[in-house]
């Protein structure tokens, strides 16, 4: 008969076998420990102590794909759309070229255009912006291609919206929605991201649908009362209401952000800093000009609203003045109004420069109707006394006669290519030319313990000779009245 031992007697012998250090490491051993009276009546695969406790994976649960075929199936899936224009005014390729127009927008927002329509009326239909029997064959074409969104080349009205889905059975926006939704994408910066959402709720306070029961009524329209009496408010309502006070709150960041770059400006205008600002439509090619003129390294891509927040840098003419070259948003013709009301504060940067440098796309079909929209907002910001610079952007894949057309219709104008460098040289003296000057002609003997003194007249002045004699630095400059007032007191005799 075989005799046990006791647990009390197990754990002495333990004790004495290990020291105390290793005593848990030799437990865990003893424990997994195989024996065949106690391991052999066990069924299944049995494990050593490490594979107990690593990980193990649970077959089955892996989305990694194994054949290329899944590869194409899961592909990233675009939104597929369908253009549709009504043609008012203007000749067939002006129609065109707005439907190209967003195409390219729609591309930018990350979507695959199918097909493209236009429809000849003298005005927009009421209803269904393109007429009921136009609308049924718009979604026969939908039918056709698949396509799951309609974009119009237009703002609709609310009613228009609604009627047209309803018709076409599928998701249907405007070319201000899509434009608000490029913005949205790209804004990057506090402000601009601000802005644009302050925009969208403009556009949407007004276009709020609501279906079955969002559109009861909540309790609470009187006092007192079991289920408290009155009409109360809809839910519908109640959203309305709440958007209002968002914009109420995004207008008031806005305005805090607005003082922040008037102090800034406030601070250029005080050091009498010329400052230049580059306007343009949109994919023209104004930050590749800014990062040309400045070195700036702004973001720069064939794309249209790719760059939002405005970038304000140093620049220098080669006379050795500086000034300050500010680039803003891009313009597009139907630009939504909201968004203009709410890039307003920024726009201001144009209204507020000394200079404009108007850039267009030479390579564009349309290059002129491209500087009437530009101008047309320009004129909506208040900038239409400030003297402006046309430049001709993209000279390189330009057409020459298109070139030869506008440096002949535009007074001051000027063929530059950002990317290749052409024109950047005459494009700096024209600017060094346009730019305000100091009012003050003023000779100075400025002491060399004035040193500060010749430093500003350097950054805020056009200095015209300098020369070092025993006594001081001798200045030949134009200045501003206030630092005119400053340098008077070196005047020497012989100069008054």
């Amino acid at each position: 008969m075989t005799s046990s031992s006791s647990p009390s007697q197990d754990t002495k012998r333990f004790a004495h076998a290990y020291p105390e250090g290793l005593r848990a490491d030799a437990l865990m051993e003893e424990d997994v420990a195989w024996s065949h009276e106690i391991d052999g009546e066990r069924d299944g695969d049995q494990f050593d102590r490490f594979d107990r406790a690593a990980l193990r994976r649970v077959a089955g649960l892996s989305t990694e794909l194994e054949d290329v075929t899944e590869v194409e199936y899961r592909q990233l899936r675009l939104e597929r759309v369908v253009l549709v224009g009504v043609w008012t005014s203007g000749t067939a390729q002006d129609a065109e070229n707005s439907l190209a127009e967003l195409a390219a927008l729609a591309e930018t927002a990350g979507a695959l255009v199918l097909d493209g329509v236009i429809q000849r009326r003298d005005k927009p239909d009421p209803a269904t912006y393109i007429g009921s029997g136009k609308a049924e064959e718009l979604r026969d074409v939908v039918l056709e291609t698949g396509a799951d969104t309609v974009i119009c080349d237009g703002e609709l009205s609310p009613g228009q919206l609604i009627h047209l889905e309803d018709v076409v059975k599928v998701k249907v926006i405007d070319r201000t929605a899509l434009i608000l939704d490029i913005f949205a994408q790209h804004a990057k910066s506090r402000e601009g991201k601000a802005q644009v959402a302050l925009a969208q709720m403009q556009y949407m306070l007004p276009r709020l649908r609501g279906w079955g029961q969002s559109l009861s009524r909540q309790m609470g329209g009187g006092s007192g009362g079991l289920a408290t009496r009155g009409p109360g408010e809809t839910k519908i309502e109640t959203d309305r209401r709440r958007i209002r006070e968002k914009m109420a709150k995004m207008r008031r960041e806005i305005a805090d952000m607005k003082t922040g770059r008037e102090i800034k400006r406030q601070e250029r205008r005080r050091h009498k800093v010329p400052s230049v600002a580059i306007a343009g439509y949109t994919n023209a090619g104004k930050s590749s000009l800014l990062n040309r003129l400045t070195g700036a390294g702004v973001l720069v891509e064939n794309a249209l609203f790719a760059t939002l927040d405005p970038t304000v840098r140093r620049a220098e003419t080669p006379s050795g003045r500086l000034y300050t070259l500010s680039d803003t948003v891009g313009f597009v013709r139907h630009l939504p109004h909201d968004l203009v009301e709410a890039f307003r504060s920024t726009m201001e940067e144009v209204g507020d420069s000394d200079l404009i440098l108007h850039v267009v796309d030479g390579s564009h079909p349309d290059p002129e109707e491209q500087l009437t929209t530009v101008r047309e907002v320009v004129r909506e910001v208040g900038a239409t006394d400030v003297p402006e610079i046309v430049v001709i952007n993209k000279a390189d894949a330009a057409d020459p006669l298109v070139l030869q057309r506008l440096l002949r219709v535009e007074k001051r104008a000027i063929a530059v290519s950002a990317r290749t460098g052409r024109g950047i040289e005459e494009l700096r003296a024209l600017i060094d030319v346009e730019l305000p000057r100091p009012a003050v002609e003023i000779e100075a003997l400025v002491p060399y313990t004035r040193g500060r003194l010749v430093a500003r007249a350097h950054s805020e002045g056009e200095v015209i000779s300098e020369e070092h004699t025993p006594e001081g630095t001798l200045l030949k400059l134009r200045v501003h009245e206030e630092l005119a007032a400053e340098l008077a007191p070196y005047v020497p005799a012989s100069a008054l």
